[in-house]
Formats: C-alpha cells, sequence, structure tokens
C-alpha cells in the first residue's frame, strides 16, 4: 500500500478512535425523591442533606430537582450504613425505606450529545435494620439483571454495554415491601456524540477518496 495511503488510513484511524473514546461522564443535575430517615422509622435521617437544588433536604420523601448531592460528590461508601449515618443527614449513604417512599426513581440530566456506556451503584446489602439490595434495578424503565453484593457487605452494582443517548435517564429501584434501600454513589461513564471538526471531516473525506481510488488501481 503506498504511503500516502497508509497515512490517510492512519489519520481515520486516529479520528475514529477519538469519536469511539470513552470517559466518566459528569450528570448536570438529578431530581428524585429525598431519602427518609427518623420520621420514617429510620434510626437516623439518610437525607439527601448537601443537595444544591430546590425542595426540602430535611423532608423524608421531598421532591429534589435541579442540583447535585450525595449521590453524585464521588464518595463511595465502603462501610455499613450504621457506621457512617447521623441524625443530620449527612452521611454517606442516601436511604429509602418502601413504607414511605416505595420504588424510588431518579432523574439524571445530562448535556446534549451524552453517551452513557456503563452504570455503577454503590450499594448496602448488610440484610440489617431491614436493609437490602433492590429486587430490580430500572433503567430507563428496563430491568437489568445484576449481581447484589454479598450479604451482610457493600459493593457495586454495574451495568455495561448500554448504549444510551439522549440527555436525560432514569434509574428506579424497585424494593421488596418493608425493606429500606440504601445507596452512596451512582457513577456513569460513555463519550459524546459531538461532530469533528470541519478539518477533521476534510481529512476524513480525503481518506476515503484516496483509499476508493487505490482500490480501483488495484482490482
Amino acid at each position: 500500500m503506498p504511503a500516502p495511503i497508509r497515512i490517510a488510513l492512519a489519520a481515520t484511524l486516529m479520528l475514529a478512535a477519538t469519536l469511539a473514546s470513552a470517559a466518566p461522564v459528569t450528570a448536570l443535575s438529578y431530581a428524585m425523591p429525598n431519602g427518609d430517615g427518623q420520621a420514617s422509622g429510620g434510626s437516623f435521617n439518610y437525607w439527601d442533606a448537601g443537595y444544591t437544588g430546590s425542595g426540602s433536604t430535611t423532608t423524608d420523601g421531598a421532591a429534589l430537582s435541579g442540583g447535585l448531592g450525595k449521590l453524585t460528590d464521588g464518595v463511595v461508601s465502603t462501610q455499613l450504613w450504621f457506621n457512617v449515618s447521623n441524625n443530620f443527614g449527612t452521611g454517606e449513604y442516601v436511604g429509602w425505606n418502601a413504607q414511605h417512599t416505595l420504588n424510588p426513581t431518579l432523574s439524571f440530566l445530562f448535556a446534549a450529545g451524552t453517551l452513557i456506556d456503563s452504570i455503577s451503584i454503590q450499594l448496602d446489602n448488610s440484610h440489617f435494620g431491614g436493609v437490602f439490595a433492590p429486587l430490580q434495578i430500572l433503567i430507563d424503565g428496563v430491568s437489568h439483571a445484576f449481581v447484589a453484593p454479598a450479604v451482610g457487605s457493600v459493593g457495586t452494582v454495574s451495568f455495561s454495554g448500554l448504549g444510551l443517548s439522549g440527555s436525560g435517564h432514569t434509574i428506579q429501584f424497585v424494593q421488596d415491601p418493608g425493606t429500606w434501600t440504601f445507596v452512596s454513589e451512582i457513577s456513569f461513564d460513555g463519550g459524546s456524540t459531538q461532530m469533528p471538526e470541519p478539518a477533521s471531516l476534510a481529512l476524513l473525506g480525503v481518506a476515503l477518496a484516496l483509499l476508493a481510488h487505490w482500490r480501483r488501481r488495484v482490482s
């Protein structure tokens, strides 16, 4: 293969790799019912106390919207809920009591053109005080199989190969009635569907034209 063709193909591959590269994705905001607490039978308050949007962060199940909080703050708890919770709702988990806030749905907003390939959720599955992993986890309304952390532990539940596009996505935790669901962190990985710069598109066009010409000559 002539050198100009090899160079053009290499440039094309580099462009494709750039467009397909994956990286952590940051949510612009999320909306959800606030965690529950002592008013709902909890030993402590499991609120999203530092949430930056609207809604009462000290009221069990209150509608929160337009902000960010502990679920995306980068703090991934490695301890069981009772070791890192308090009366102020500033502990490491948001917790929902199925008897008060059944099957909470979280709605995440991302920049336009964002692709979500994988989602990781840190859960408590202590089986202590009624805290269990959810029965199901629905992503955009679709149930995805997962392996819960070992009984008596906390751990990460991951979903990959999702290929989700668009700026809004939902995660719903389907609970066994009478149980609590505790989540400390939700993270996303993916990329962007941004259009390449005009110069890159021109280079791609030249590469394809050269490749077509070379194939005609050798056929």
